[in-house]
């Protein structure tokens, strides 16, 4: 097969990150917050729990499951940190094949392969291990997206890539399957989210190392002419009545098990429509 072509600048999202270093980031507290409470709803212990992230500083050591609290081990796809391994964020190799938890958080942000990601996560389950992977969903930001584009085409006459392309909750069973898990279930948290005004947004993207990732990118900067005419259509067209514009974020969670006899039939291909936390509580009860 061809390989698959490369989508991020992963050194300039590197470079981002360790800029930033010790700022607030909403949208990783989002994540865990929302992961505590899937986590909470699983009544199994965890004895070799691993979550991993772009930058392991951000992750979490201790998580807590209905049958009590366990450690995490933290690895990165992207920053290196004391004490915590970097894996390749296309072709994973963790230490160990005995994980009865890996948790991805965010890292399909910068993995060009996401078939061959998560098929490496699996190959460090243990039988009837638990994966959960969290990523951005495929309508975040569609307001910004039509608001650059706008500007783009009347600015430049012509539009440039600008927002990394986004999984839809529609190919997420089918990529748990095809890398061999079973039970794929996939569903999606979205958050509106409001900002004094489109540069509030904007700002805060750029400080949180997320603005224009792309390897593909345009190799002229931003124009502040683009940049203003992009705010204007974006609070022309999203704009609530006091003012303040509205965001779109979009979680999608996907989670799968290593395959073992004791689990139920595997869903049909595409199937997986199922409530994430309502899959987690059905095999917590089966175990």
């Amino acid at each position: 097969m061809p390989p698959m072509p490369t989508i991020f600048d992963r050194d300039l999202i590197a470079a981002r990150l360790a800029r930033r270093r010790g700022e607030d980031d909403f949208i990783t507290r989002l994540v865990l917050d929302d992961l505590n409470e899937r986590l909470a709803a699983v009544t199994r212990p965890f004895a070799h729990a691993l979550i991993l992230g772009p930058d392991p500083g951000l992750l979490p050591i201790e998580g807590r499951s209905a049958a009590g609290d366990f450690s995490f081990v933290r690895a990165s796809t992207l920053l290196q940190a004391p004490g915590c391994p970097r894996v390749d964020p296309d072709h994973p190799v963790l230490e160990g094949d005995d994980h009865d938890l890996i948790v991805s958080v965010l890292d399909l942000q910068v993995v060009n392969d996401v078939p061959a990601f998560l098929a490496g996560l699996r190959r460090h389950l243990a039988p009837d291990g638990l994966l959960i992977a969290a990523a951005i969903g495929g309508r975040s930001l569609t307001e910004m997206r039509e608001a650059f584009l706008a500007a783009d085409t009347e600015v430049t006459g012509g539009a440039s890539p600008r927002v990394a392309p986004m999984i839809d909750v529609r190919d997420a069973g089918r990529l748990l399957q095809g890398a061999g898990l079973a039970l794929p279930v996939a569903d999606l948290e979205t958050h509106t989210v409001r900002y004094s005004s489109p540069m509030a947004l904007f700002t805060e993207l750029r400080a949180l190392g997320a603005s224009n990732p792309l390897i593909d990118r345009a190799p002229r900067p931003m124009t502040r002419t683009l940049l203003l005419r992009a705010a204007e259509l974006y609070a022309e067209r999203h704009s609530d009545p006091d003012g303040r514009v509205r965001a779109t974020l979009e979680i999608l969670w996907m989670s799968g098990w290593a395959p073992h006899d004791s689990q139920q039939k595997p869903l049909k291909p595409g199937s997986a429509q199922t409530s994430l936390r309502d899959v987690l509580g059905d095999k917590a009860r089966n175990s």
